[in-house]
């Protein structure tokens, strides 16, 4: 087994999970609009929901594994070039973090549970991110592909959850610093690029 793997793996997703996106953004407003419980209950569905994207990442791609290997590898290479395209993406947006666009109306903290949980599961690009980052970071020759992508994808969620309840409950600190520090949102686009490269040459090589 391949810690050095896992670790890289643990800090490509911290990465990703600090980086503006809809996801931490929908959480800080929720709990900069509703309050902490509010963010925490959006937070705990949208990590719910890859457990769905888990499961279908480990028995689909296993199998492929099983059956042919240079299918595997061009999923890889599909994978990282993907990733690559993510990054040019982000290099075309706007830095800027804009919270006041994202406010929507006050739902309970079921309601929004439900919604964080749905916005996961039935959002096609969060399963074709899995497809394309879990692979690369296979870590065993041993231990059976389908629980190499479940612990991939509980160290995914574990590592998100932390760094998105932080948000949930720094979100008034959050808000202040991005007010005053105005190049926050250009550094954290930049962190984003710079991730997105760095997993696409990884898997590449």
């Amino acid at each position: 087994m391949n810690y050095e793997i896992l670790i890289s793996f643990a800090l490509a997703t911290s990465a990703l999970a600090i980086s503006p996106g809809p996801d931490n953004i929908f959480v800080l407003v929720q709990s900069i609009t509703n309050g902490k419980s509010y963010g925490l209950a959006t937070v705990c569905g949208l990590i719910t929901g890859c457990i769905i994207h888990t499961t279908l990442l480990a028995f689909g791609v296993s199998a492929i594994i099983a059956s042919n290997e240079s299918i595997f590898f061009v999923i890889k290479l599909l994978g990282a070039l993907y990733l690559i395209y993510l990054a040019y993406k982000v290099f075309k947006s706007d830095g800027h973090i804009d919270l006041e666009s994202n406010v929507t109306p006050k739902k309970s903290l079921k309601g929004l549970f439900v919604q964080g949980f749905f916005m996961n599961v039935l959002n096609p690009k969060v399963t074709i991110f899995f497809l394309a980052f879990f692979p690369g970071f296979l870590f065993s020759e041993t231990v059976s592909t389908v629980w190499q992508f479940y612990i991939l994808g509980g160290i995914f969620m574990l590592v998100s959850f932390v760094i998105f309840s932080s948000i949930a409950l720094l979100a008034g600190q959050i808000k202040s610093y991005t007010l005053k520090h105005e190049n926050s949102g250009l550094w954290l686009k930049w962190l984003q690029i710079l991730v997105f490269i760095g997993i696409g040459i990884f898997i590449l090589l």
